[in-house]
């Protein structure tokens, strides 16, 4: 009997490490190459239009894990900076850049498939239904459409504000009164894929303090 007791022992000490071990995720501390759940987000461009002069602190929290990679200005624990009501961020940046890894959680469910010659025209009236001005939309095409040249068709996942918070949270010391959050996931393909439901796109009101956020997951 007393045999059996001390033989129990280590075997639920060896079951009770078992359970304890985390399944591997995408811990802010993880090196990217070690996470098979983490992506990238490149590239989210913050832009904030305050309806005054003002000081700011932004923070940026990785609820399901996370960390950022790059960053300018640089992020450091948070952005401390002055914004005027042109957007103009410590009379310099015309907005808050940074690129991130965080689990891939992102919504493959509806979207666009979009031939490559039309991807300009698309993200032009896209992005100016979902609310981004001239400004935004020219510095998303500026960068991106150079970089989206690799197959005939790309498949467009939309991201959104509801969608992204739960993923990357973004925090103000004074909170804006509108924010828009908009990801794209674009998939390159080489023949039509499946037909995609498209989603309805809300309106965005720019009025008041109001922050605008773009960014591209890439696969």
């Amino acid at each position: 009997m007393r045999t059996t007791k001390f033989l129990g022992l280590p075997l639920l000490f060896f079951i009770y490490l078992i359970i304890s071990i985390p399944f591997q995720g995408c811990d802010p501390d993880d090196d990217e190459n070690e996470c098979d759940t983490c992506i990238m987000v490149y590239k989210p461009n913050i832009y904030i239009y305050p309806d005054e002069q003002i000081e700011l602190s932004v923070n940026l929290k990785f609820p399901m894990g996370g960390k950022i990679v790059a960053s300018n200005p640089e992020y450091g624990t948070g952005w401390n900076i002055l914004v005027d009501t042109s957007g103009l961020i410590n009379n310099t940046y015309p907005y808050l850049f940074y690129e991130s890894t965080q689990p891939d959680v992102w919504q493959r469910n509806y979207g666009w498939i979009i031939q490559t010659d039309n991807l300009e025209s698309f993200f032009r009236q896209n992005m100016a239904d979902y609310g981004f001005n001239d400004r935004e939309i020219n510095d998303f095409i500026e960068y991106w459409i150079p970089r989206l040249t690799d197959y005939p068709l790309y498949t467009i996942y939309p991201q959104t504000k509801s969608i992204i918070d739960d993923v990357i949270q973004l925090d103000f010391s004074k909170q804006p009164e509108n924010i828009l959050r908009l990801f794209y996931v674009i998939n390159g393909h080489n023949q039509l894929q499946n037909k995609l439901t498209a989603p309805i796109i809300d309106g965005f009101k720019r009025e008041g303090y109001f922050v605008a956020e773009w960014g591209v997951i890439l696969k």
